[in-house]
């Protein structure tokens, strides 16, 4: 078992930033998350975006009790009071530190409560309005505003940022200009962590794999390999109370017959 022997604080994770890089899987069921554990991933992160996700989490944290969780909180949320009251829900059901992609003058309320998280930069998927679905940063002036926005999530107060889909050169070169923990999510090796989604690790879909991650598995064929699996035992179930080979003697309770016209006499008297 290559576990961790305890469990990351920020302040940890901190000292190790230009040291080496770290391992980062997000992770969305009890099943995926000691999986993670076991392997030894060194951090975690999961939704905790609604209310499904967080009724799951502490199950989440029940699995994978040693390891760094980060929760990722709703997006949108319209104040700084909000995004406090969620924060400290999510720290006191055993998160790490939380992601928040809102404004950094939202990020700046969360961490003067001493809330550690978690920024946005680089393609964030709820902002693609203004920039559509590509890589940021690869012409001098974009590349400019991402340092400025980096910068801002820093003087925020931020500890870490998720930097998805940047060139790896500015991914490296950001990454060497800031305090903070950057998350590589297609941004080249030279971040603090390697970051992908369970589900690309597994496979677990039936579309192409985006170019910044990697499976290792192929899950998507083995959920249709039960799907059928699943079609074929219930139309056998089907097919057996229809011709009455199910229930059988073997799955059915039995009076002695004395016993049942008892039964009958009590019923009936």
């Amino acid at each position: 078992m290559l576990r961790p022997r305890k469990k990351y604080n920020v302040y940890e994770l901190q000292q190790l930033k230009g040291k080496r890089c770290l391992t980062h899987i997000h992770v969305k069921s009890p099943e995926e998350a000691a999986a993670a554990e076991e392997a030894g991933v060194d951090l975690m992160s999961c939704s905790f975006d609604s209310p499904e996700a967080q009724l799951r989490f502490p199950r989440l944290v029940e699995a994978a009790p040693t390891s760094f969780l980060s929760c990722a909180t709703p997006h949108g949320m319209a104040t700084a009071d909000e995004a406090i009251r969620i924060a400290f829900e999510a720290l006191e059901l055993g998160a790490s530190s939380v992601y928040c992609s809102s404004s950094p003058k939202i990020i700046e309320a969360m961490a003067d409560e001493g809330i550690p998280v978690v920024g946005h930069l680089g393609l964030v998927p709820r902002h693609v309005t203004w920039t559509g679905y590509r890589a940021i940063g690869k012409k001098p002036a974009e590349a400019k505003r991402l340092f400025e926005q980096m910068k801002a999530l820093e003087n925020a107060g931020a500890y870490a940022a998720e930097l998805e889909v940047v060139p790896h050169q500015l991914g490296t070169y950001l990454s060497q200009n800031t305090n903070m923990i950057l998350m590589s999510l297609g941004s080249g090796s030279g971040c603090d962590t390697q970051f992908l989604f369970s589900c690309d690790i597994l496979g677990d879909y039936d579309e192409r794999i985006p170019r910044h991650a990697k499976s290792y598995r192929d899950f998507g064929a083995e959920n249709r390999r039960l799907q059928q699996e699943r079609i074929a035992a219930f139309s056998e179930y089907i097919a057996d109370v229809q011709s009455g080979s199910f229930p059988t003697e073997a799955n059915t309770i039995n009076l002695k017959e004395e016993d049942f016209e008892a039964i009958v006499n009590a019923i009936e008297s």
